[in-house]
């Protein structure tokens, strides 16, 4: 068989089963564009830490301004084709036209940028609580630089807001990439309080529903699930609710959207909770 009969199968094969996503507006956000701006807004979160560049007082100006303008064209033109699809998709819980979702893309990109000094915030207290949360690290540059735990909090932190702001389909592009660097699952759609630490990560999952608190300290391997995957629970609480001052060590599993952890819980490695537990170790 030549050359020519192998591209006629497979194109034969995009007209038969779909399954192929064009430049256009009206298609799919590009996992690669979105990826590039996640590593921007990274950037703009902590500069000078993620990609080598030569920042000083001089050029940080220029700098962080080629770098918004950057987040902003992009992030708009993969939010507006995230908004174009889901409206084009008859999806009666949508009331967005498709005339519309330029302006509400590139609104939507520019609050991205102007709630940057706010996650900025957090993200240095939550480095700050993994410092001071585990006594091998030295220092909090150490832990800004290379800590898989801090890394997809902040990724979860920039998807959230997204996700907040009715975004489809980017949030969860945003935090599906980082978990399959870290090995640390946060859906975008999970709340979670200031001070958040996961230490060493592998294996975290924490579901869509999920209610954290502040000052709260995970370990590998530790499940915030559901206890049906029921696809008609899309629409209620599936997942727990952990409340501040709370530790939870490695595999623990906590399951059931009534689910509550109370406030300064311990909850020991290798515990299966389906049931609230009240200030208490388990």
């Amino acid at each position: 068989m030549c050359i020519d009969e192998l591209v006629d199968n497979i194109l034969n094969s995009y007209e038969k089963d779909g399954g192929i996503n064009k430049a256009g507006i009206d298609n799919f956000p590009v996992r690669e564009n979105v990826v590039a701006v996640l590593h921007d807004l990274q950037c703009l979160i902590f500069p000078g830490y993620r990609t080598a560049e030569d920042l000083d007082s001089v050029n940080l100006r220029y700098v962080t301004g080629q770098r918004v303008n950057r987040i902003i064209a992009m992030l708009t033109k993969e939010i507006q084709k995230a908004l174009t699809y889901k409206a084009t998709q008859h999806d009666q819980n949508f009331h967005v036209q498709a005339s519309h979702c330029f302006g509400l893309a590139e609104k939507t990109a520019l609050a991205m940028i102007e709630a940057i000094p706010e996650i900025r915030r957090l993200a240095r207290l939550d480095a700050i609580a993994a410092f001071n949360g585990d006594p091998a690290a030295k220092s909090g540059d150490e832990v800004i630089v290379s800590y898989p735990g801090l890394e997809a909090i902040i990724v979860y932190r920039i998807a959230h807001f997204l996700y907040e702001c009715g975004v489809p389909v980017i949030p969860r592009i945003m935090s599906e990439h980082v978990h399959g660097k870290t090995g640390i699952d946060i859906h975008p759609g999970a709340k979670i309080g200031e001070s958040f630490f996961i230490d060493h990560g592998t294996g975290v999952v924490i579901g869509e529903t999920s209610i954290i608190g502040k000052n709260v300290k995970i370990y590998q391997g530790v499940t915030l699930g559901a206890l049906s995957v029921k696809k008609s629970l899309q629409n209620k609480k599936r997942h727990p609710t952990i409340e501040d001052d709370v530790t939870i060590y490695a595999n623990a599993t906590i399951l059931g959207g009534e689910t509550v952890i109370g406030k300064g819980s311990v909850i020991g490695g290798n515990s299966w909770i389906t049931e609230s537990i009240s200030n208490a170790k388990a």
